[in-house]
């Protein structure tokens, strides 16, 4: 069973070397205990490696594109062959790291520790991609280098270093407020944010055109009004989604699989997690037994409504009693209908999802789902 988005967009490179949604969130949505099976959005695995931390049984991830499956693949040798700091650096993603660390540290690690542990087809798109490996791969996706772009040519043209400096420093909420009205926001902020944020540039530069298909209305203005929230009522200081976007690696502040203190856990089940290249309509249709749980991204925006409920439906019947799914909408809504609400005793958690929406710190979305299979 194809995907619709499929159809319309390519997938022949990495997307995303990193998962752009908040897995402290999805932790706590989903809930998973010892023992249950997980199906996941592959994307660039961290958010599927961070539900091994909850010791699932089996965490099925799942992605239509190779590339992103060479990522959680690669991830997944790192995890097994490399200490916490070394999977850092060698990703590209610490700050401060070993200025001696470079490109040739990662072909020798690579060579030397990770290769042997990957599958033959995942190997040889690393060796044909190695300038990607040299280079830092966890910081080269499209969607990571677009907010390179934004870092580089776009915020230098709005504020200076201090400026920026100030921004993320620890304050209190009545100081973060006054930071953003008075310092931050001037309309440099706006002009350039409304620019590099539109339509046509994510379609462009960050995304794909034809994952805004289903998108009305003015993109720039509904990311602004989630930054602000961000910088405001969230603390910058502990947002390690913002601290990228800023300067491109992380200090200190991990999303949740890339802190030390996980960094065992995951790597101790990593036999339990299954990278497959497949849709996840395949997926779903072809699965025998229950699912527990549910980490489906924002699947739901690249297809129509009668696309999802067809999707969801299948799903449902997979789903074990008491089973969550969680779901983000960017720009598009989408959530389960009525019709299959009802049909399937599927409760969505309003009161739960605002509350999870309002600390979300990957703040591109606005809306997030939690639905739950009735026991």
């Amino acid at each position: 069973m194809p995907s619709e988005i499929e159809q319309r967009a390519k997938f022949d490179s990495i997307r995303y070397a990193q998962v752009w949604e908040d897995a402290d969130l999805l932790i706590e949505a989903l809930d998973v205990h010892e023992g249950d099976k997980v199906l996941s959005i592959a994307s660039a695995g961290d958010n599927s490696f961070a539900l091994l931390a909850k010791n699932p049984s089996k965490v099925y991830a799942v992605d239509l594109n190779f590339s992103q499956i060479a990522c959680c693949e690669l991830r997944k040798a790192m995890y097994r062959n490399l200490s916490w700091q070394e999977h850092l650096m060698f990703g590209g993603v610490m700050r401060g790291e070993d200025p001696h660390f470079g490109e040739a540290d990662r072909t020798y690690i690579f060579n030397e520790r990770l290769k042997q542990d990957l599958p033959d087809d995942v190997r040889d798109y690393w060796q044909n991609n190695l300038s990607v490996v040299e280079a830092g791969f966890m910081a080269q996706g499209k969607f990571e280098r677009y907010f390179e772009q934004f870092r580089k040519k776009v915020l230098p043209l709005i504020h200076g270093e201090k400026y920026v400096q100030d921004l993320i420093a620890p304050k209190s909420k009545d100081e973060r407020d006054f930071y953003y009205e008075e310092v931050w926001d001037n309309r440099r902020w706006r002009t350039m944010f409304n620019l590099f944020f539109s339509r046509f540039m994510m379609g462009r530069l960050g995304r794909d055109k034809e994952f805004f298909r289903f998108v009305e209305g003015s993109v720039a203005d509904r990311i602004l009004s989630r930054c602000k929230h961000a910088l405001t009522e969230l603390d910058p200081s502990q947002n390690p989604y913002l601290y990228f976007i800023i300067y491109g690696q992380y200090d200190g502040v991990y999303p949740y699989a890339l802190r030390e203190e996980n960094y065992d856990t995951i790597t101790h089940n990593l036999d339990r997690i299954e990278f497959k290249k497949q849709p996840i309509e395949e997926f779903a249709a072809n699965f025998q037994g229950e699912i527990n749980a549910f980490n489906l991204s924002d699947i739901f925006e690249y297809m129509t409504q009668d696309s999802m409920d067809s999707l969801y439906e299948i799903m449902v019947k997979n789903a074990a009693q008491g089973a969550r799914l969680a779901y983000w909408n960017m720009l598009v809504p989408r959530s389960c209908s009525d019709v299959l609400c009802n049909k399937y005793g599927v409760q969505t958690l309003t009161e739960k999802n605002e509350l999870f929406l309002k600390k979300d710190k990957a703040f591109f979305y606005n809306k997030f789902y939690l639905d739950k299979v009735r026991a």
